[in-house]
């Protein structure tokens, strides 16, 4: 083995290229250069760092024994891919990262050719892989497709859908499970690694080829019996008896900061003439980096933070999250009930559920990466009497809607959604938005949809789902802190459909779902210094619809703006759809529906992403100016 060089190497990577022209025995110090330069990055930016440093030499590694681009390697979940990342020519911008203009935060096709897929959730890197795979052999290639599956991504039922599928198929494809929790493996050490060099060797596989071959010559039951025989002594040794039931060739587990162990298998796995196989590599979440090694979870993700001590920079609180306010609000409500159960799909810090669960433990269920089985959980406690939140991202609940539909609406199951991170997200970016919900959701039969204008509402919405006990209900708020509202001391639930005036005008109505309301008073007030009366309601149910609310403001006012932060076909469009039935669009009203623009915004500032989608205050106030077809530039401030 050669002497570490004493010159910084990753100044010598610029692609993967560069990589593979580096001697073996200099890995070491190139993955140690890595890990630390991933540690600068993210101290600077902020974003997911523990499970991007437990894969740090499985990187280079795969680099180092693959072509890439040529050969196709596809991350997931994505938020591992920070020192891919560097390694494939972005280095230089890596401190852009998550910020406006900057690196995405995953994995993304229009970022790279290295980014064969992008992936912002999980789970899907098998299914997506096995599609190249098999669009590579209908083609005549024979590059690898290299899937990297872990951090809790194995939990998804689709991986195993994909597995399964994929086994069958016996298509040349490649995953390696990163196991970082050790919920997987058994020990890992010089004997496993042995074995897994051994069976990935081509001296194995091609005597078991032969042996197979020579099997097809004894009878059926022989036959059957000699390959269940192979599979099990290689599970008795090494285990991984469900994946190759699953139909794939099992290696492993490995130890995946060991390059003497890592380097030998890939490169067998590469040159093997199989169908699927998987390699089983055993990682440390946050490895190399103390604090994150200490950390509870890893450090997930993390604010910007101070290198040396680990100390995250977060912002002082002005007021207390919307999520922290709905997981006190929902346990004071199970105080009341007892018949109050939370569920959430992998996220309990994320949703507020830990919370929940230091008071509840046994009423709280952590159902893994599985949205679509959450929801149908959910479900079956709501068809047994209990009452059921299911506490889901937006966007995670988007892999859940058949069951929404077919499992909940249509039977009509009181299953109580919890939605956070409704709207724009800012660093996480489109794949982590919550644009779509009230589209998908307000189309449905028998469901009532909610969104609170500030934090004291919110407890009012938990208290309003907890006594919906005939039909499912939803209630939507984004992430970030509240507005600093006095809150009270228990909720209590709201008259179901029925939104509330806050100010009173003649010539403007301003109807605002959700938290978009303080931008809408405020465009109220400037509307007023120029002479324009405005009205501002609240409408705090997006279904029900306060059809009286709705038929009180057009009939009164020349103009009425609807606004929401979410996507079209939402709030607006069932506000039009009440309109046009009632017959106000057959006159002289004047009529916007302000929605998040047909565009997917990419990450930013908070603030920066609802002004360029035009819902802010100043976008409110353009927007009335032209249904009036005037001009706010030459419009005149009348003094009082």
């Amino acid at each position: 083995m050669s002497k570490p060089s004493t010159t910084p190497l990753l100044d010598t990577v610029k692609t993967p290229d560069d990589l593979r022209r580096i001697d073996a025995g200099d890995l070491r110090q190139l993955a140690d250069e890595l890990r630390a330069e991933t540690i600068d990055a993210v101290s600077v930016t902020g974003g997911h760092l523990g499970a991007g440093l437990g894969v740090v030499e499985l990187s280079v590694a795969l680099h180092y024994v693959f072509d890439t681009p040529r050969d196709r390697l596809i991350w997931d979940v994505g938020h591992q891919c920070y020192p891919h990342k560097i390694l494939t020519g972005r280095r230089e911008r890596i401190r852009t990262l998550r910020q406006g203009g900057g690196l995405s935060g995953f994995t993304k096709r229009a970022e790279s050719e290295y980014d064969p897929f992008g992936a912002g959730h999980s789970s899907t890197s098998i299914s997506a892989g096995l599609g190249m795979a098999v669009a590579r052999d209908l083609e005549g290639g024979d590059n690898n497709v290299i899937c990297v599956i872990g951090d809790g991504a194995m939990s998804a039922g689709m991986a195993y859908e994909a597995m399964n599928n994929a086994g069958g198929m016996h298509s040349r494809l490649i995953v390696i499970l990163n196991d970082n929790d050790m919920s997987i493996a058994p020990p890992v050490g010089a004997m496993s690694a042995y074995l897994a060099r051994r069976v990935s060797g081509r001296t194995y596989l091609g005597f078991r080829e032969t042996a197979k071959q020579l099997a097809r010559r004894l009878p059926k039951f022989l036959q059957e019996g000699a390959a269940r025989a192979e599979e099990f002594a290689r599970g008795m040794a090494m285990g991984g008896t469900l994946f190759e039931e699953l139909g794939f060739y099992y290696v492993g587990p490995i130890d995946g900061h060991n390059f003497d162990h890592l380097l030998p298998v890939l490169r067998n796995v590469r040159d093997a003439d199989q169908g699927p196989i998987l390699v089983h590599v055993i990682t440390q979440k946050g490895k190399g980096y103390p604090p994150a090694e200490a950390s509870e979870d890893k450090y997930h993700g993390v604010s910007r933070f101070d290198v040396i001590t680990g100390a995250q920079a977060k912002p002082k609180a002005n007021a207390p999250s919307y999520t922290r306010v709905f997981a006190d609000a929902l346990v004071k409500e199970a105080a009341r009930d007892d018949r109050v159960v939370a569920i959430t799909a992998a996220m309990p810090a994320g949703t507020g559920l830990d919370v929940f669960e230091k008071a509840y433990p046994e009423r709280t269920f952590d159902v893994g990466i599985a949205e679509q089985h959450a929801v149908t959980f959910a479900a079956g406690l709501a068809a047994e009497g209990l009452k059921p939140f299911a506490a889901l991202y937006s966007t995670f609940l988007q892999r859940g809607y058949d069951q929404v539909v077919h499992d909940v609406a249509i039977q009509k199951l009181p299953v109580r959604f919890a939605i956070d991170r409704a709207g724009l997200v800012g660093a996480d970016g489109p794949t982590h938005a919550g644009a779509f919900d009230l589209a998908y959701l307000c189309c449905l039969p028998n469901i009532v949809v909610m969104a609170p204008a500030d934090e004291a509402e919110l407890v009012h919405m938990v208290a309003t789902a907890a006594a919906i006990d005939d039909v499912p209900s939803a209630f939507r708020y984004p992430r970030g802190e509240g507005t600093g509202v006095e809150m009270p001391e228990i909720g209590v639930p709201l008259e179901v459909g029925k939104g509330r005036i806050l100010c009173n005008g003649s010539k403007v109505a301003i109807l605002s779902l959700g938290t978009r309301l303080a931008d809408a008073l405020e465009a109220a007030k400037r509307l007023e210094t120029h002479g324009l009366s405005t009205t501002v309601a609240d409408a705090r149910f997006a279904k029900p619809i306060d059809r009286d609310l709705v038929r009180d403001l057009a009939s009164r006012h020349e103009v009425l703006v609807t606004v929401e932060e979410g996507s079209i076909g939402g709030f607006g469009s069932h506000v039009m759809q009440a309109l046009a039935d009632d017959g106000y669009l057959d006159g002289g009203l004047r009529v916007r529906a302000m929605v998040l623009p047909d565009v997917f915004i990419d990450q930013d500032k908070p603030e920066t992403m609802i002004a360029r989608a035009g819902l802010d205050a100043d976008g409110i106030v353009a927007r009335v100016f032209e249904a009036l077809g005037r001009d706010p530039a030459t419009a005149t401030i009348q003094l009082a």
